[in-house]
């Protein structure tokens, strides 16, 4: 077994991952009943599968200059989807969505 076919199936196997947990954040999106588990699913599941993603191609790359930019997607993807997701439940709490109660029936 050769490196270019060891490193084509790493990159399509994080490619892979990396589309299966990007649609199952779309189906939780859809699925889950109040907004706060939807954020929470969206968020998780975009930070994550375009991580998986952006490793699968960084595997494909053949000039540095293409390496260096996927890691900085890879960098401000890491740094801006937690805090995006942080502000979007923090803005919904502050207009009076409020979280459900234990045992409380979701809508």
């Amino acid at each position: 077994m050769s490196v270019s076919l060891l490193l084509d199936i790493v990159s399509g196997t994080l490619v892979l991952a990396g589309c299966v947990l990007v649609v199952s954040g779309g189906v939780g999106l859809l699925r889950f009943q109040d907004f706060y588990t939807r954020t929470h699913a969206g968020s998780l599941t975009d930070g994550g599968g375009a991580g998986l993603l952006l490793l699968g191609l960084l595997l494909q790359v053949e000039s540095w200059q293409s390496a260096v930019r996927l890691v900085l997607i890879l960098l401000f993807l890491m740094l801006t989807s937690p805090t995006a997701a942080h502000a979007l439940a923090q803005a919904a709490r502050r207009d009076g969505e409020r979280l459900p109660a234990e045992g409380e029936e979701r809508r």
